[in-house]
């Protein structure tokens, strides 16, 4: 097997620790270019993912590539790129721009492998290297107490995650003889489950969770995506977060085959509380990389329905709805990292610069990012045409399909329940936009950074393309979901 499939890791990879002996070579002053060195290798890989059709298997099955692992990629590569470009004003002349634009390509990397794993050894290698990369890119700004803080909460809670799913590993390798997710397929259709395999189902869960950000494994999210640096944030809530969802996929949906139904009753009241809770928290905060955490619950929560009824087309549209989240979450944050900008530039020393004060008169003050913004909260709250709404539309009508089919009132009450959460979340969308449009300016108007306009606007032109053309994207994600033999 022709190991050109593996192409994009292999880049990054190179790429990672040629910019780290880069790095040691040229001065400080001339690292800036390291930011676009990153930027054109991660739209080199974005490219060949787009355009490679093949599948193959690598390293005895224990990475595959196939229509889900791709989709997943794309996500992973479009959310890397999206941030390294901010980036580029974000860290202009930091000293330290060749460790952090490693990193970053090292994160992408074991997202990437997480997406191909077809082994439980090789996913938790995957999760590893994109958690250790993240922990220290959570804590990158090193004299900022609300950046080590962050840090630290994100790295005591993963490695907390880690060892329970590293423990629910164990115990299906101990069932099954097993780590390759085909043998223990094979295992589980035809052998009935015993107790030992809800254990086993329910530490997964909880790993997986914490990457998810499901409630109660939510914990970490909204303190450390507002004490990290707004890219790390936008990092983390739209491209690490779906690692948890596409390991999720492989192993709780295709190899835990004969635990389908108790899957699907444990994630029917995860999803319920997780949205319902994202979206009531949300309301009450002042602080817009918190809301946006919140949100990001919220969300994950809507995604979660496609455990809930394992059917292609509920597959399909968990897949549409994360690729369309990565896309609009990780615009939002670096639209508010615009605002951050703004307000340190009129004073250094100030406090709290994601507060929903600093977006008053946002649409006078910086009118590309203030539309940008208007556009991508529109598309979380699921308005078409966008993303959003083509991602929410075909997840809640394939629910809704199942719960008519089935005469099933309980999925026909978590429906309405989603339905319901994401009306609500368009008040406090609503009012961000209230600000940035209705009130008074909250200072003079100022040049908006060139990086973080191309950055934002690719994120919004990939939220639109979508809604206004998802043939091609909900083809991509119902044959990402026939990998899943549903």
């Amino acid at each position: 097997m022709s190991y050109i499939l593996l192409a994009p890791e292999i880049l990054l990879t190179i790429l990672a620790l040629g910019i780290i002996l880069l790095g040691l070579l040229i001065s400080d002053r001339s690292k800036n270019m390291l930011g676009y060195l990153s930027a054109a290798g991660l739209a080199a890989c974005l490219i060949y993912i787009i355009g490679t059709k093949g599948e193959g298997r690598f390293f005895y099955d224990a990475l595959v590539v196939d229509p889900l692992s791709q989709i997943f990629k794309l996500i992973f590569v479009a959310v890397s790129l999206i941030v390294v470009i901010a980036s580029i004003a974000y860290f202009k002349n930091n000293r330290n721009q060749d460790e952090y634009y490693a990193l970053i390509l090292l994160a992408t990397v074991g997202m990437m492998v997480v997406a191909s794993a077809n082994d439980l050894v090789a996913l938790f290698v995957g999760f590893e290297l994109a958690s250790m990369s993240t922990y220290v890119l959570a804590g990158f700004e090193k004299k900022n107490p609300a950046s080590l803080e962050a840090a630290l909460k994100y790295f005591i809670i993963g490695s907390l995650s880690s060892a329970l799913m590293l423990f629910g590993m164990s115990l299906v390798y101990g069932i099954t003889g097993s780590t390759n997710i085909p043998a223990i397929l094979q295992y589980y259709s035809s052998n009935s489950p015993v107790s030992l395999d809800i254990i086993a189902m329910l530490f997964l869960i909880a790993g997986f969770g914490f990457k998810m950000a499901l409630v109660p494994f939510h914990m970490w999210a909204p303190d450390t995506y507002e004490g990290s640096p707004t890219v790390v944030s936008a990092l983390l809530a739209a491209g690490s977060k779906k690692m948890g969802f596409v390991a999720a996929f492989r192993v709780l949906v295709l190899a835990l085959v004969a635990l389908r139904m108790d899957l699907q009753m444990t994630f029917a009241i995860l999803a319920v509380i997780t949205m319902t809770y994202g979206n009531v928290v949300a309301i009450s905060q002042r602080s817009i990389k918190r809301m946006l955490a919140y949100s990001s619950i919220a969300q994950a929560g809507y995604i979660s329905l496609a455990f809930v009824v394992t059917t292609q087309m509920s597959i399909a549209g968990g897949v549409l709805l994360a690729l369309g989240h990565a896309l609009m979450k990780g615009g939002a944050f670096l639209a508010v990292g615009v605002v951050g900008y703004m307000v340190l530039s009129d004073n250094k020393d100030a406090k709290n610069i994601d507060h929903l004060d600093n977006f008053s008169g946002l649409g006078k003050r910086a009118p590309i990012t203030a539309f940008s913004l208007f556009v991508l909260l529109l598309a979380l709250a699921g308005i078409p045409p966008s993303a959003g709404f083509v991602g929410k539309f075909v997840l809640f009508y394939s629910v809704t399909a199942e719960a008519v089919s089935a005469a099933s009132g309980w999925l026909l009450f978590i429906v309405i329940v989603a339905i319901l959460n994401s009306a609500l979340s368009i008040y406090y969308y609503a009012r961000v936009i209230k600000y940035m449009y209705v009130n008074a300016p909250a200072g003079e108007r100022i040049k908006e950074p060139t990086p973080y306009v191309v950055a934002i606007l690719l994120a919004v032109i990939g939220t639109i393309g979508i809604g206004l053309y998802p043939e091609p994207f909900v083809q991509m994600a119902m044959d990402a979901a026939r990998v899943l033999g549903v």
